[in-house]
C-alpha cells in the first residue's frame, strides 16, 4: 500500500481515509430531520460500532424516545435474521437503526419490516433512479445490468437481482428497532457472496451516502405516519397494496425451509393481512408462512 499523506488520515478513527467514500455530515443530517413535529428525534453518527441494532436497542431499554437513529460508519457485528452476518467496508454504505414506538393493535407490529422494505425501496427507486424490488420478508434487491462483464467472488458475473440490502426488526423497551444496511459503494471485487449486489453495481445516478439516507428517512417517516393513521391496517394505509406491488417473490416457486428439517414447497401466490407470504402447494393447499417461522426461502430448484 503506498502511504497516504497525513491530511488523508481520519482524525476521529485513526485510520486511514477512503477519499472515495467520505463521512456522513452528521451536523447536516440532523439540521434537515430533527425537528419539531418530525418523526426523528435524534439522530447520532458513530464512526464504528458492533451493531447499531444491539446499540440502540440497550438505549430503549433505558428508556429512549421514539424517533432515535443511529448510524454507524462501521459495524463488526452487523446481523441479519437468525443472527446471520452483515459486513462490508468502512463507510461502503448505510448501516443505520431507528427507534419506534408504534400505537397500533400489537397484533399489526408484524409488519414493521415490511413497511421498512417499501419505503427503503421507493426512496431509492427516487433518489438513486435504479430497479429495485423486495424480497420477502426482508431484502432489498436491485436489477444489476446484465453480463456487465465485472466478476464476483468465484468469478461469477454480475447479474439480476442482486441483494443490496437488509433488514432486521427487534423488539426493545416499549417498542422495535429497525436495523437496515444497504450497500452502497462496494465493488464487485467487495462482495461477500455471489449473491449480492451495491447502489454501485446497479448503476444508481448517485452514490452520495447523506442524501441517499436522508431520502429513506423521509420515505420511512412518510409510511410509518400513514400506517400509523390507519391504526396499523395495512389495506387503509396502502401497505399491502405496495408490498405487494414491488415483491419479487410473487408469482415464483420457491422452498420455504423450516425447523426440524421441515419444509414447504410452493407457488408465492399472495401476502396476507397479517404480513405472511401464502404458498400454494400441489396439492390444492394455500399455505401461509411467517417471517418467524422459515429458516429460509430459496427458488424451488435451487
Amino acid at each position: 500500500m503506498t502511504p497516504q499523506p497525513p491530511e488523508n488520515r481520519d482524525k476521529e478513527t485513526g485510520r486511514w481515509s477512503d477519499l472515495g467514500r467520505p463521512p456522513l455530515n452528521a451536523t447536516a443530517l440532523r439540521r434537515a430531520l430533527v425537528r419539531p413535529g418530525a418523526l426523528w428525534t435524534s439522530l447520532d453518527v458513530v464512526p464504528a460500532t458492533g451493531s447499531t441494532n444491539t446499540d440502540l436497542a440497550a438505549r430503549a431499554a433505558k428508556g429512549e424516545a421514539e424517533g432515535a437513529v443511529l448510524v454507524a460508519e462501521e459495524q463488526s457485528a452487523g446481523r441479519g435474521r437468525l443472527d446471520r452476518t452483515w459486513s462490508a467496508p468502512p463507510r461502503s454504505g448505510l448501516f443505520f437503526s431507528v427507534y419506534l414506538t408504534p400505537r397500533v393493535p400489537l397484533e399489526r407490529w408484524g409488519w414493521l419490516p415490511l413497511l421498512a422494505g417499501v419505503a427503503t425501496a421507493t426512496a431509492l427507486s427516487r433518489t438513486a433512479g435504479i430497479d429495485t424490488a423486495l424480497k420477502w420478508p426482508n431484502d432489498l434487491l436491485a436489477n444489476s445490468p446484465e453480463d456487465s462483464g465485472e466478476p464476483g467472488p468465484g468469478g461469477t458475473p454480475i447479474g439480476a437481482e442482486r441483494k443490496i440490502g437488509g433488514i432486521l426488526a427487534e423488539r426493545a423497551g416499549q417498542g422495535v428497532v429497525i436495523g437496515i444496511g444497504l450497500n452502497v459503494t462496494l465493488t464487485a471485487a467487495e462482495l461477500p457472496v455471489p449473491t449480492a449486489g451495491s447502489l454501485t453495481l446497479a448503476g444508481a445516478r448517485t452514490t452520495d451516502r447523506d442524501p441517499l439516507l436522508r431520502a429513506v428517512l423521509r420515505s420511512l417517516e412518510h409510511w410509518y405516519g400513514e400506517w400509523q393513521t390507519a391504526d396499523g391496517d395495512p389495506v387503509a394505509s396502502r401497505l399491502q397494496e405496495a408490498y405487494v406491488a414491488g415483491c419479487a417473490t410473487l408469482g415464483r416457486s420457491v422452498r420455504a425451509e423450516l425447523p426440524g428439517d421441515t419444509e414447504i414447497l410452493g407457488e408465492a401466490v399472495a401476502i396476507d393481512g397479517d404480513g405472511r407470504l401464502v404458498l400454494a402447494t400441489d396439492d390444492g393447499v394455500q399455505q401461509p408462512v411467517a417471517a418467524g417461522d422459515i429458516v429460509h426461502l430459496r427458488p424451488a430448484d435451487g
